[in-house]
């Protein structure tokens, strides 16, 4: 009869590894602003890497290291969810989102005896977050490593393939640094000329092809299109909560005087007329369609600095009702003479604080469900006309996601423009989101306008630099000369087929390790396979037997 001792301790084997995972998931929240060392999100999936190739990691364990590594990592990166509705929904989104790196873990133990697996491994990296950018409830991309790289040196692959080869990439590197520590411990084994090539030749490919798009990337000489003066104006709020609805009045109130003092300053020569104007999401909650004072203000802002604005505004939709109050989410371009004019809805809303899937059930949870709001997706082509130049918008949430700011660019957007709210949450929110604009500038070369209530309100170039900033939590206003774009990156274009030629590339690797097992039974995955011996003629096909 089985007899299990509760008080048995870890080995210590195990113990290290936990360590390892932790570290690994420290490092990799280290490497996100506000600390935004991007150099840790190598060192962190290094480490993972490291634990996961342990011939003593089976399948159900690396489940378990994933999930510590994703907890160590979730947890310090999104404590501004909870700064305002408590530790409960913090935590719980923490633990969802670890569950992806957990589901990682457990391909990457069946697939360490193939030759490559740094290869394999990265692919079902860049695998698994498109699946977490997708469920649940639509995804929630946030966390995606390639947003971390965002003033470092990968960053300038998104032009090529986006977001996903961004991921891949640093994800390549990682593991090839785990396969070369891995190398240096076992380095007296057989097989070492064949597992070398896989790092080497990685290593090599990376340097290379970062070499060549960086002087294109980040110092372009020219930029094909004309230029525009343009302003983003972050007008602040009285104080920061969920109760942001409450001072809707006084919110947009601010924005008008922001704008007011811009249009002093043109008048002084101390500010250039700028071609349109930007203001944040829900700048006015108060329904400027149906309230005409909202209208009035907004229309003086515009007269007074002489340029269509582009008003963050919550939208009554016609289905409305007391007990179901649904409104749109929109950016209203806000002529200084015919007042509105093209608008985009917001499409991709936020579950849990713009709506609440499962309303009724959540409500037997939480306090706060009552709170989340009435929003419903809009449709259109996220791009709005302001000044006769095709602006693309991704509010707030729809940042975070491959395709708004795709859609808008396809769709003949010059310009990218990110108004966003961020009453509701902290400065470390506001620098996360503005490294995920810098990767869009990139990834699309265009200029990209971030606008905030609260901060960080910036104006980006097509390179990802930040040329003007805000400070968090006050009033003020950016005038900036940003060049526009007609020309369509080959991310713009391929982002999306890169993304299922990696996700081809893991389930492929996969299919080709379990048929091998099959085939030779007596080498299973996640027995003591080590993954740092191999042949360089067994590169795909046939697993690779222990040293």
């Amino acid at each position: 009869m089985w007899q299990v001792s509760v008080n048995k301790p870890l080995a210590p084997r195990t113990l290290a590894n936990l360590a390892a995972a932790v570290s690994g998931g420290l490092l990799l929240a280290a490497s996100f602003p506000p600390l935004g060392w991007w150099i840790c999100a190598t060192l962190g999936l290094a480490l993972l890497g490291w634990v996961l190739a342990d011939p003593r990691t089976r399948a159900v364990g690396g489940f378990g290291y994933g999930l510590v590594f994703g907890l160590a990592f979730y947890l310090p990166l999104l404590p501004w969810v909870g700064v305002l509705v408590g530790p409960l929904p913090w935590v719980a989104l923490a633990l969802v989102c670890a569950l992806f790196p957990a589901v990682f873990a457990v391909p990457a133990v069946l697939l360490r005896g193939l030759t490559g697996w740094p290869l394999w491994w990265a692919a079902w990296w860049t695998a698994v977050e498109g699946l977490k950018g997708v469920i649940p409830f639509g995804g929630f991309p946030w966390g995606t490593v390639a947003f971390s790289q965002a003033d470092g040196p990968l960053a300038v692959f998104a032009r090529l393939g986006g977001v996903p080869l961004v991921s891949f990439i640093t994800a390549l590197l990682s593991f090839c640094v785990a396969a070369v520590v891995l190398l240096v411990r076992r380095s007296n084994r057989a097989g070492f000329v064949g597992a070398v090539a896989t790092p080497v030749l990685c290593f090599a490919v990376v340097i290379a092809a970062a070499a060549t798009m960086t002087p294109l990337v980040r110092n372009p000489t020219g930029y094909g299109g004309s230029s525009m003066t343009v302003a983003v104006v972050q007008g602040n709020v009285p104080r920061l909560g969920l109760d942001f609805n409450a001072q809707r009045r006084a919110v947009l109130d601010n924005h008008v005087r922001e704008t007011l003092r811009l249009a002093e300053d043109i008048r002084a020569g101390r500010a250039d007329p700028p071609q349109f104007v930007l203001w944040p999401e829900n700048s006015s909650d108060v329904d400027p369609f149906t309230n005409q004072d909202a209208a009035r203000q907004i229309t003086r802002a515009a007269r007074a600095v002489g340029a269509p604005i582009l008003v963050g505004a919550v939208v009554t939709r016609p289905d409305w009702s007391p007990s179901t109050p649904v409104s749109s989410n929109s950016v209203i371009v806000w002529d200084p003479v015919a007042g509105p004019g093209s608008r985009h809805d917001k499409k991709i809303v936020q579950p849990f604080g713009e709506y609440l899937p499962w309303r009724e059930f959540f409500r037997h949870l939480s306090d706060y469900a009552d709170r989340a709001g009435y929003f419903v997706a809009g449709t259109g082509t996220g791009v709005v006309r302001a000044a006769g130049v095709p602006v693309g918008v991704t509010t707030c949430w729809e940042v975070i996601f491959d395709r708004a700011a795709r859609e808008a660019v396809l769709n003949g957007a010059q310009v990218l423009a990110v108004p966003s709210n961020n009453a509701t949450f902290n400065e470390q929110m506001s620098r996360q989101q503005l490294a995920f604009a810098k990767i869009r500038a990139i990834e699309h070369g265009r200029s990209v306008l971030v606008a905030g209530t609260t901060g960080i309100s910036a104006v980006i170039t097509p390179a990802g630099r930040v040329v003007a900033e805000t400070e968090f939590f006050e009033a003020a206003y950016l005038d900036s000369r940003i060049p526009l774009e007609t020309s369509i990156a080959p991310a713009t274009r391929w982002a999306p087929y890169v993304q299922w030629v990696l996700i081809a590339i893991a389930v492929c690797a996969l299919v080709i390790r379990l048929i091998s097992r099959g085939l030779n039974p007596g080498n299973a995955a996640g027995s003591s396979t080590d993954p740092t011996s191999g042949r360089v003629s067994d590169w795909v096909w046939r697993p690779i037997r222990r040293a």
